[in-house]
This record gives structure tokens, C-alpha cells and sequence, in this order.
């Protein structure tokens, strides 16, 4: 047992699951300033990157009998599952971004963990605790309120259905991650997503000529990001259940304004910030129940 009362195990996981979170808010934010120095970078072209580098991370640190099993993405149903529809989930995700608006689409996405915690019960007969069920509900409210204003949401268009189905994969994801943990490495499973997602943005290959250097050194360096937050959330998943590991990743568009804050000078009003301790404190909450047995 840890000094916080929680399994070691548990309380490594929690550290991990934090440490992605912070590590894909720097790799958001790095994104966010590679565009607004080259508006030709796009998400295509950032999707692009992460596969190629993240296929390079993995096989760097666990290639070559260190844990990556290459033939695993091909010849395991569930891991080649994984890395379809993750790289579905993040197209689905950069599409509405560029086209819908930041703020909004990360409201639609991060309802992927009411989808998982559902998917989670179904499949893997995970039992939830009402109250946790409850507390998501306040966190999800939270980040309605900081990312959306008022919590308005308009009348469901086409690109709004896309957003959520991107929710709903990723939720999905997050179940297969989490049925994974003892069948294949964690790098196996990244790396199913990160060939996945190469395949499916390969069509904006031709355009990486047209980045400025510092461009592309920037989009290098978040995809390194990128891959070793999905390296530490998929270990993470290990030992956390879907709702405590989804509930921890909500702090993520907090941690993410906060860098936006001190480094573009993004000022947010006082409901958003009420949102934003909402989500926190309903994180904190979630975190410290026990799991069901």
C-alpha cells in the first residue's frame, strides 16, 4: 500500500494517467503555435507526424524483443480494432476542430467518457458506483460551463454528429485499452494507432514540402509528445478502471487553458472558471472512490 491508502499499483497508475494528461496538453498547445506560425500545418499534417513518429518512438524504446510485437496489430482482432478506430476517433476529432470551432468540439469529444463508463459496463462488467456516475455528470457540466460559456449547445448539425461519433469511438477506445491490459504491451497497442493513423492521413504526404523548417521540427517534437502521453495513459489503464482513468483524462482542457493562459494570453470569464474548478473537484472525486468489487 502507497501513504495515500490507495495499492501501489493504483497510485503509479494515478501519477501516469496525470502525467498524460499534462503531456497531451503540451502537445496541444505545441500544435496550436506550429499552426499559427504555419497556417499550412494542418491537422491532417499533425495526424500525419504523429504516426510517423510515434511508430519510431515505440519501436525505438520497445523494439527488438523489449515488448513491441509488430505482428500483434495485425493479427490480434482487438489490437487492430484499437488502431482503426482510434485513428477514426482523432481524424473525426481534427475535422470538427478546424471546421466547427475549438471550444465546441472538445465539448462533444469529452463525452467520451459517459461512452466508455456505458461500453465499460456492457462489455467488461465493470460495476460503477451511482455517485461516480453522478460526479461525471458534474464534471461533464463543468466543462460545459469553461468551454462553452453559457452551456449552450445549438440544434445537432451533420458536423456535430461527426463529433459525436468521434466521442464515441474514442470511449470505445478507452474499453479496448483497458480489456488489453493483459493480453499485449502497451507499446503494441500505441503502435496499432500510431500505423493506423499513418495509413489514414497518408494523402497529406505530398504537402510536407510545403512547411518552413521550424514547422516541421515543431510538429516532430509534439508527436514525440503525443506518443509518450498514449504510452502512459494506455500503461495507466492497467490498473485504473475506464470511469476513474476517463474522469482524470477531463482535466485535460483545464490543464490545456491554463497553458494558453500564460503562453497565447487567452483570458476566460467567470463562469468558465467555475467550470473549470467543477471539473476538477468532480476529477478528485472520482479518483478517490474505490472501485466496486
Amino acid at each position: 500500500m502507497s501513504g495515500n491508502g490507495m495499492p501501489s499499483g493504483v497510485s503509479r497508475s494515478v501519477l501516469l494517467m496525470l502525467l498524460s494528461v499534462f503531456l497531451f496538453a503540451s502537445n496541444a498547445l505545441l500544435v496550436r503555435a506550429v499552426a499559427t506560425y504555419a497556417p499550412q500545418a494542418d491537422g491532417w499534417l499533425a495526424a500525419l507526424f504523429r504516426g510517423v513518429v510515434g511508430l519510431a518512438v515505440v519501436f525505438a524504446l520497445f523494439g527488438f524483443g523489449r515488448g513491441l510485437r509488430p505482428a500483434g496489430m495485425f493479427n490480434n482482432r482487438l489490437v487492430f480494432l484499437r488502431g482503426v478506430v482510434g485513428a477514426f476517433g482523432i481524424l473525426a476529432f481534427y475535422i470538427t476542430v478546424t471546421r466547427m470551432g475549438a471550444a465546441r468540439a472538445v465539448i462533444l469529444n469529452l463525452t467520451y467518457p459517459l461512452w466508455g463508463t456505458i461500453i465499460a459496463a456492457l462489455w467488461l462488467k465493470e460495476r460503477i458506483r451511482p455517485a461516480a456516475m453522478a460526479w461525471m455528470a458534474a464534471g461533464f457540466a463543468g466543462l460545459l460551463l469553461f468551454l462553452g460559456g453559457d452551456g449552450t449547445l445549438l440544434p445537432p448539425k451533420p458536423l456535430d454528429l461527426l463529433g459525436l461519433a468521434g466521442a464515441m469511438t474514442a470511449g470505445w477506445v478507452v474499453v479496448i485499452i483497458r480489456r488489453l491490459r493483459h493480453e499485449e504491451h502497451p507499446a503494441t497497442v500505441y503502435a496499432s494507432q500510431a500505423f493506423y493513423g499513418l495509413l489514414f492521413a497518408l494523402p497529406a504526404a505530398g504537402r510536407i514540402g510545403q512547411l518552413p523548417g521550424a514547422a516541421v521540427y515543431g510538429l516532430v517534437a509534439a508527436a514525440v509528445l503525443v506518443a509518450l502521453a498514449q504510452l502512459s495513459m494506455t500503461r495507466a489503464y492497467r490498473d485504473l478502471s475506464v470511469s476513474r482513468g476517463s474522469a482524470m483524462q477531463m482535466l485535460l482542457p483545464v490543464v490545456t487553458a491554463i497553458g494558453a493562459y500564460l503562453f497565447f494570453d487567452e483570458k476566460f470569464h467567470l463562469p468558465e472558471y467555475a467550470g473549470a474548478a467543477l471539473t476538477m473537484l468532480a476529477t478528485w472525486r472520482i479518483v478517490s472512490q474505490p472501485a466496486l468489487r
